[in-house]
């Protein structure tokens, strides 16, 4: 029952997560509104293993290995802090440059790249995100027990990858459909200083952290 509980709890912090403006979900309404929806699931699906890898470090004890190597986590965290810093400032100053004009998408929606580059991208982008290592390490390092059975990973991981594709998955269905679109890229501005000031304050808080 006890890891029942774990797994529902790291699950339930993972999906308040996944739901929050970051990196990811940018990279993800982004590929869905310049290409098309497959893309979009493409990139998702690309979130979920790169969300996989950190929970399969997560488990094998990276919170461990901030602990104990401080070095370490004081350098990922500062990147981390910055990096974050550095696409809310982008993610700012890019906010009223229109992504394609709604004559572009209706006349041509399919356009751009791949569905294995829109999969790499979204890849690369989950893996090289700090806050993601960290929000792993962290929840693991709280909810998961002192001792584990067999079936507790065989149970976790793929929930885990299932709970974060399924968000993006949704993510790249809304915003690849015409009236959703058409609204975001009328209120891109506003969303994206929203999302951009959200990050933004995310970095300095990291920066600003004890722990």
């Amino acid at each position: 029952m006890g890891e029942l509980f774990a797994i529902a709890s790291i699950v339930g912090v993972v999906i308040i997560g996944a739901m929050m403006p970051g990196p990811s979900f940018l990279v993800v309404a982004r590929i869905s509104l310049v290409n098309s929806r497959a893309h979009g699931i493409a990139a998702s699906v690309g979130m979920g293993l790169g969300a996989l890898v950190f929970a399969s470090l997560a488990l094998l004890g990276l919170h461990l290995i901030f602990t104990q190597v401080v070095w370490l986590y004081l350098s990922f965290k500062i990147f981390g802090g910055f990096y974050l810093l550095y696409l809310g400032i982008k993610i700012w100053r890019g906010a009223r440059e229109k992504l394609v004009s709604e004559e572009e998408w209706t006349s041509q929606p399919q356009v751009g790249q791949s569905l294995m580059r829109s999969f790499y991208t979204a890849f690369i982008t989950q893996i090289s995100n700090p806050k993601a290592a960290i929000i792993y390490s962290g929840v693991f390092a709280v909810f998961m027990p002192a001792e584990t059975s067999n079936w507790f990973p065989v149970l976790l991981l793929p929930t885990l990858l299932l709970v974060e594709t399924g968000w993006y998955v949704l993510v790249a269905c809304a915003l690849s459909a015409k009236a959703s679109r058409q609204v975001y890229l009328k209120s891109k501005s506003l969303i994206d200083r929203i999302a951009g000031g959200l990050m933004g304050v995310l970095g300095i808080k990291l920066l600003t952290s004890n722990a």
